[in-house]
């Protein structure tokens, strides 16, 4: 477990050892968007592709947490239907070795919607291929847990690899609805 202050830890890429049983991606302390391992959260939506989906992601204060929050609206017209906040977990040349961990914790704020987390690792060679998993963001700040093994591979036939992944995103996809989650924490958590 890293337990040293957050404006310490170590330089990122970072390697970690077996002893570790959790590590924080974010806690959203920082005042811009950028996360405690380095990279900085980005909003991505369907407009990419030519969809009409909008999103917005901030950090701010919900229920007295400091948070990364995604709203937006989404719309299934010309072929969309998502909005993202994603962060990098790796550069160009390196990827992010989680396997000593069982999965990834969130504790979350919504809308009583279903929203999902999707990885993407080096085996994704197209901008449509992830990993998923769901969950329900209620109306009340609560921890969730997503285990690795409950990650599905979307539009892939390769199951998920946590040695070797490059980005992580929590998404509000597949149906027309007015998105509004707040993470207010992220870790790998064994």
């Amino acid at each position: 477990v890293w337990d040293g202050p957050l404006n310490a830890l170590p330089s990122y890429p970072f390697s970690l050892s077996a002893k570790d049983t959790y590590m924080l991606i974010d806690d959203f302390s920082k005042t811009n968007l950028t996360s405690c391992l380095g990279p900085t959260w980005i909003g991505v939506s369907d407009q990419v592709m030519g969809g009409n989906s909008e999103a917005r992601i901030e950090k701010t204060i919900v229920k007295f947490r400091r948070c990364l929050r995604l709203t937006g609206n989404v719309r299934l017209e010309n072929n969309g239907g998502f909005i993202q906040a994603a962060l990098s977990l790796s550069t160009r040349d390196t990827v992010l070795d989680a396997s000593m961990f069982s999965g990834i914790r969130i504790t979350a704020y919504g809308n009583d919607e279903e929203y999902s987390m999707h990885l993407r690792t080096k085996d994704n060679t197209r901008p449509w291929q992830s990993y998923r998993s769901h969950f329900v963001a209620k109306p009340v700040w609560a921890t969730i847990e997503l285990p690795f093994k409950d990650f599905l591979p979307h539009r892939l036939e390769t199951e998920l690899n946590t040695k070797i992944l490059r980005r992580i995103g929590v998404v509000a996809i597949g149906r027309p609805f007015s998105a509004d989650l707040a993470i207010s924490s992220l870790a790998f958590y064994n």
